[in-house]
């Protein structure tokens, strides 16, 4: 065969788009199955136990629950949970405003404590075990560093706490890291605190502001997105 012959494509089977279908349809149907003969009791029952948990943080308090919401996402508890109970708990009893500002002060202390776990304990860790194979961490830095911040926050997928231990892996900025992230986190969870609390207090206007403000947050992170990539595509 000469240099210059096509290399030639690799056959596929007949019956592999079939097995592909087969496989599909068999998830769904058991999925399904699962949910009718036991998967509602098991959703009702996760409703009720976070209700509980919720309830369990709100008797505790203001304090103890804005404290949880620092510190439980660092074990992968998804944040907004809090975000949305956080007005029904305490909107009455604190006011609105008081209600956002502690919220966002939980979400900075969140930032925070992730950057350093992953900075000053997962990444020497972690340069350690790549050291041993002949490799080693990449850090960014300069602009860089603010471009994947600001791509890494609005990118829809990985989960909050991923995010952060990424960035603090990065080794980015800290001061960058916590403005950007608290600028994007800090006004997703705005909204959704804000709807929380007007769908408590039974305040309609309110809450269609606030869904307006996170379907608009949406829509920006997208046109940012595509501007970085275009960014990174035009050179």
């Amino acid at each position: 065969m000469s240099a210059d012959a096509p290399v030639p494509s690799p056959v596929r089977p007949k019956w592999l788009p079939a097995l592909v279908v087969a496989v599909v349809l068999g998830g769904a149907l058991a999925a399904a199955a699962l949910y009718f003969l036991g998967g509602a009791r098991l959703v009702d029952e996760a409703r009720q136990a976070w209700a509980t948990a919720f309830a369990a943080f709100g008797a505790a308090g203001p304090a103890a629950f804005f404290g949880a919401m620092a510190v439980l996402p660092l074990f992968g508890f998804p944040i907004s949970p809090f975000s949305l109970a956080a007005g029904p708990l305490f909107g009455a009893s604190l006011g609105t405003p008081v209600v956002l500002l502690c919220g966002i002060t939980a979400i900075a202390a969140n930032l925070t404590l992730s950057y350093w776990l992953a900075r000053r304990a997962l990444r020497p860790l972690l340069g350690r075990l790549v050291a041993r194979l002949g490799y080693r961490l990449p850090a960014a830095s300069g602009e860089d560093a603010t471009g994947l911040i600001i791509l890494v926050r609005v990118t829809p997928g990985p989960p909050f706490f991923v995010q952060n231990y990424l960035l603090g892996l990065a080794d980015v900025p800290f001061g960058r890291y916590l403005g950007w992230s608290v600028l994007v986190q800090g006004a997703f969870g705005t909204g959704v605190m804000l709807f929380g609390d007007a769908l408590a207090q039974g305040r309609g206007r309110i809450a269609f502001l606030a869904a307006g403000l996170l379907f608009g947050l949406v829509f920006a992170t997208r046109m940012v997105r595509r501007h970085l990539a275009r960014g990174k595509a035009t050179p």
